[in-house]
């Protein structure tokens, strides 16, 4: 009889051909893999640690990776964050998914229709991550572009990323932004309950004086969210009634953009 070993394959069965890689360029991917688990800026023992690696073994990986802009070293702090090279891969992958295809041209559309500005934005370890920024008609005195995070406790994108994704499965930053105070945690409670009743988000006058927005979350097949669309524009211009014109085309968009992908995936 045959003995099947540890990995489940017997004896007389011929091992799997692996190709060889570059030891070197393996490690500094468990060093990329350590940051990208950890969802927060690390400092380079930490960072070490999680890489399993020890500190001067590290230290040259981290400098070659800074060198070649995969990591950003904080001169302040001097912990490590993902550096523009890889923000740049990030994004290619970004335009290759279909989400984000199929909402980047509706979002143009809407922004031409209605006048206002449209954000989409997908999770990151920090907050909703603006991914795409459509200005508009109406003039908007706000600092949003690609790579903004979203605040999650005063934007209407940020709360419909805490309503609609299970808190079981939010980033330890994500905690740390929730209100300290118990009335603050129970009107946030109180404000999710209302974005989860009412299919997205609002905010008016916040986080910037004058300026409101909606939010509708776009799901696939399973129910996840895959990522959020944001109208924004001036208060005394931007209808925020849930049954408004601004929330009826937002809805409409988000569920045109859920039909195409889940059709595809289907």
């Amino acid at each position: 009889m045959n003995r099947i070993p540890k990995g489940g394959v017997l004896d007389d069965e011929p091992p799997a051909r692996v190709s060889r890689g570059v030891q070197s360029v393996d490690v500094a991917a468990r060093v990329l893999q350590a940051l990208a688990q950890a969802r927060r800026p690390l400092a380079p023992g930490d960072l070490a640690a999680l890489a399993g690696l020890p500190p001067a073994q590290a230290h040259p990986y981290l400098v070659s990776l800074t060198r070649l802009g995969l990591l950003k070293r904080d001169p302040m702090a001097g912990s490590y964050t993902p550096g523009p090279m890889l923000l740049r891969l990030a994004l290619l992958h970004l335009e290759n998914d279909p989400a984000y295809r199929a909402a980047v041209p509706r979002v143009v559309a809407l922004a031409r229709e209605t006048g206002f500005c449209v954000a989409i934005c997908t999770p990151a370890s920090q907050g909703p991550l603006v991914v795409h920024f459509e200005r508009a008609a109406f003039p908007l005195h706000v600092n949003l572009h690609v790579g903004s995070v979203m605040s999650l406790t005063t934007t209407s994108t940020g709360r419909a990323f805490c309503a609609f994704t299970p808190q079981a499965e939010w980033p330890q930053a994500w905690q740390e932004q929730m209100p300290s105070h118990a009335d603050e945690q129970r009107q946030f409670a109180a404000l999710l309950d209302e974005t989860r009743a009412k299919g997205m988000a609002r905010s008016v006058n916040t986080p910037s004086p004058s300026v409101s927005s909606l939010c509708a979350p776009v799901f696939d097949a399973s129910g996840r969210l895959r990522l959020t669309l944001t109208a924004i524009g001036p208060t005394a211009a931007l209808d925020v009634d849930w049954q408004g014109g601004a929330a009826h085309a937002l809805r409409t968009t988000a569920s045109a953009v859920a039909e195409q992908v889940n059709g595809e995936t289907a």
